[in-house]
């Protein structure tokens, strides 16, 4: 668990008899000291660390992989595919004169759908609830960004630490429910529904040592993640009841060489802008599976080569 004050402050004073003993060059020891959890511009520096790193305009990725299941009422679950999934990041500081020095983050995030059987990308897929043979569209979602994060909310409530540390280790779980209107549904959503229904869940975890080392800019962290949600629209499932959920994990990686053959080999030969993340002011809307397939397949027009049979 954290320290407690007691000995943080037997800690401070020997610090401070060091400082007057030795001179600057204890005083230059003095300043790293680690991140204080107990303050809002701790806590926000921390997370920014979490997320991408404490130096501006460093590009960052996370890499994780998994199983795709399908969920229908009165049967048993279903594998329907491996995933991978990549998040090539930055981050660059913003300021507000009422909540501080804060931080925003701008990314770009592809999830590939994988033949279990062959380890390659699927390009088609048969449904084996409607017998059709369909298009598979990988997802590749350019910008992902969020908003600024400060050290005081939009409430006005100072940042606190929401994660565990236990021994060396910490972690920090976040759960993020999406419930909105589906951009490929009509006008009528209120009267017949057509809302994205969906939840991912983020398991976080590291060293935190190295977490609140100011030193350590970019510390190793580890992922574990997971989505329920619709059935994806290229599935073309017309309304049956059931959803789909991801089950992955992975971590931080040191350079683009760690990806798997299958991620580079996507990035290298149909997504090379993913090789960096997007400038940090970038201002573009998000882009999400739904509004991407809306893209590539305005109302009425069918996936290219998908191969309609079964019943």
């Amino acid at each position: 668990m954290i320290r407690n004050r007691s000995f943080a402050a037997l800690s401070a004073l020997a610090a401070a008899v060091a400082i007057s003993l030795t001179g600057p060059a204890a005083l230059g020891a003095a300043k790293a000291k680690k991140i204080d959890l107990a303050t809002p511009e701790g806590v926000n520096l921390v997370g920014r660390k979490i997320q991408c790193g404490a130096v501006d305009n460093t590009p960052t990725i996370y890499y994780f992989h998994g199983e795709g299941f399908a969920r229908v009422p009165g049967e048993a679950d279903r594998k329907l595919f491996d995933v991978e999934g990549y998040n090539v990041r930055q981050c660059v500081t913003v300021n507000d004169p009422q909540r501080g020095t804060g931080w925003r983050l701008v990314s770009r995030e592809l999830l590939l759908y994988v033949d279990p059987a062959t380890g390659e990308l699927l390009r088609e897929w048969k449904n084996p609830w409607t017998g059709a043979t369909v298009k598979v569209l990988q997802t590749a979602n350019d910008p992902v960004n969020q908003r600024p994060v400060f050290p005081i909310g939009a409430d006005g409530k100072p940042a606190t630490w929401p994660g565990t540390i236990n021994g060396k280790t910490w972690w920090n779980t976040i759960t993020v429910p999406l419930f909105y209107s589906n951009p490929l549904a009509g006008p009528y959503q209120k009267n017949i529904g057509g809302f994205y229904h969906a939840t991912e869940m983020f398991n976080f975890f590291g060293n935190i040592d190295e977490l609140l080392d100011p030193k350590n800019t970019n510390p190793a962290i580890e992922v574990g993640w997971v989505r329920m949600a619709d059935w994806l629209p290229w599935m073309e499932m017309s309304g049956r009841a059931g959803l789909i959920y991801i089950h992955a994990a992975g971590r931080k990686i040191d350079d683009y060489e760690q990806l798997s053959p299958v991620m580079r080999k996507a990035i290298e030969t149909e997504y090379p802008e993913y090789r960096t993340p997007p400038p940090g002011d970038d201002n573009r809307p998000n882009e999400t599976s739904w509004t991407y397939f809306k893209k590539k397949f305005p109302a009425g027009s069918a996936p290219a080569g998908a191969a309609k049979g079964g019943h």
